[in-house]
């Protein structure tokens, strides 16, 4: 029988910095204080070594544990193929294939692999429903707008996630789609209905529970007709009464990063903890601000197991969640070594690029640009956008991924990657010259329609070079800010299938077929 300290340690979860569990870990692990981890890409360099991380996480713990990561597929990935790791498309992409049959096989392979290297919870997949384009957090990481198809995606992909021993983990609760607001950023809050949300963004969360998906994220928004004091991460109406009550849900309930400033501006860490605690959470995930306060951690468990010595929290409160985390535990157990020898086969490589090209779609070729020719007498140009801080994004010497594959296909492109914000003048000013000398330019955005100097260069762009083929990387909105676009192409996520994808289909070497699960009109 498990001690209150125990008990505690198992509704604490934790993020740490480095390529192995410092000591702290290690030893909270072994006194019981947490009951397990969540892993980011500041924690992988490659398959052998990140079966050592998760291995040494296993063998040091008091108790079986949790091993978490967020693997959505897509432009939410932290283990890419450039490291060893089979990379897969994101969301969207499934949405516009429309296969329960290849959502269930992308999932399933993705957990394959996260089982055989220790991980046993995957935070995927997302299941909010995009229905306000100016969302930061949503977007390609949605299956799409129409609720039917999300439900049915977002099943198939439970069933491949847990078919494969991994949970999985319906998110975020109760629907983060219709904000403008990013959450890591600031707190938003959502006026709608309980009506509006039982008919639009519950459908999907109601359908995974009936396909008994094992864990439900909530999100750090604020459902002012619910809740009109607090985010959803730390209501007891929403947890309990909707999630519990009204749906049915008897699986593990989970927040989101408790460092995101929308729950960090507005509570301390330690108290919300507490609170999260008592509104009815049973693992409370704390993953980034150690790296400056080393204590924060140590604070926590010590406030939440003052708050439970003192009853503040409620020992049945306790007692329920730690039912539920030991059943979850029990079901997803890692028990046997690491067996890395099929991760990020050629085999698996292949699975996700096919599921990328069935996945791009060629939103019209109005100016007949299409297929370009890899040797094509015409001077064509690349000209890319490209944040220098998003992961995966930048290979070794300051080079994009999309450039480093169409060049190998295209050796006499010139190309230009552009930031998304604060270019230089200079920079813009090249950037309009070389569109301006080009037969054609292949323009890539990445989300121009929610960042202001992106749209603004774009326009340019469109406006100063005789023809364009729009390239839209990430999401399929860009078409609609943009004018004067004659060819758009949309990947519905910049993994490095989905890029792949992008350039053969450049090149004619296979004709897209599939339909935006969103709506550009």
């Amino acid at each position: 029988m498990l001690s209150l300290e125990d008990k505690i340690g198992q509704m604490f979860m934790i993020g740490f910095h480095g390529l192995e569990p410092p000591h702290w870990v290690l030893d909270m692990l072994a006194n019981g204080q947490i009951g397990g981890v969540v892993l980011f890409a500041r924690n992988v360099a490659n398959p052998e070594q990140l079966a050592r991380l998760t291995k040494s996480c296993h063998d040091a713990a008091k108790h079986p544990i949790l091993i978490a990561i967020d693997q959505e597929g897509g432009s939410v990935t932290r283990l890419y193929e450039k490291d060893g790791f089979t990379e897969s498309p994101g969301a969207m992409v499934l949405g516009a294939i429309n296969s329960e049959e290849i959502a269930q096989e992308v999932a399933a392979l993705l957990a394959s692999e996260m089982r055989t290297l220790g991980i046993n919870w995957d935070l995927a997949p997302v299941v909010d429903i995009t229905h306000n384009i100016n969302n930061p957090s949503v977007g390609t990481r949605s299956l799409g707008t129409n609720k039917k198809l999300v439900s049915k995606l977002a099943a198939a992909q439970i069933f491949g996630f847990q078919g494969e021993s991994v949970a999985a983990s319906a998110k975020h609760f109760p629907g983060l789609g219709n904000t403008s607001v990013d959450t890591h950023e600031a707190l938003a809050v959502i006026d709608d209905t309980l009506e509006t949300l039982w008919e639009r963004d519950l459908v999907p969360f109601r359908v995974a529970v009936k396909s008994r998906i094992s864990t439900v994220m909530m999100t750090h928004v604020k459902f002012s007709q619910i809740d009109p004091e607090h985010p959803a991460t730390l209501s007891r109406p929403v947890i309990e009464d909707l999630l519990r009550d009204e749906i049915g849900f008897q699986g593990v309930t989970c927040t989101d990063c408790m460092e995101m400033k929308a729950v960090s501006d507005h509570y301390g860490s330690e108290e919300s903890a507490v609170l999260a605690a008592i509104a009815g959470q049973d693992i409370i995930l704390f993953s980034h601000s150690f790296n400056t306060d080393s204590g924060l951690y140590p604070r926590i468990y010590d406030t939440l197991l003052e708050a439970a010595k003192s009853g503040r929290i409620p020992m049945e409160r306790i007692d329920e969640s730690n039912i539920r985390i030991a059943r979850l535990k029990a079901r997803y157990a890692i028990t046997s070594k690491p067996a890395i020898d099929h991760v990020g086969a050629s085999d698996r490589i292949e699975t996700m690029n096919e599921t990328a090209r069935l996945g791009l779609v060629q939103v019209h070729d109005n100016a007949g640009l299409l297929p370009l020719s890899a040797n094509d007498s015409r001077k064509i140009v690349l000209i890319e956008f490209a944040s220098h801080l998003d992961s995966g994004i930048m290979e070794a010497g300051g080079v994009t991924a999309f450039t480093e594959i169409i060049s190998t296909q295209m050796p006499n492109l010139e190309s230009m990657s552009l930031k998304a914000a604060k270019n230089p003048t200079e920079t813009i000013q090249a950037a309009l010259a070389l569109a301006k000398s080009a037969d054609i330019v292949i323009l890539a955005t990445r989300n121009a329609h929610l960042n202001p100097e992106e749209l603004e260069i774009s326009q340019q762009i469109l406006s100063t070079a005789g023809q364009v083929i729009l390239l839209c990387l990430r999401n399929p909105y860009d078409i609609l800010v943009l004018e004067n676009v004659g060819t758009a192409l949309c990947t519905c996520g910049d993994s490095r299938p989905s890029m792949r994808a992008a350039v053969q289909a450049l090149l004619g070497q296979f004709v897209p077929t599939a339909t935006l699960p969103v709506s550009i009109a």
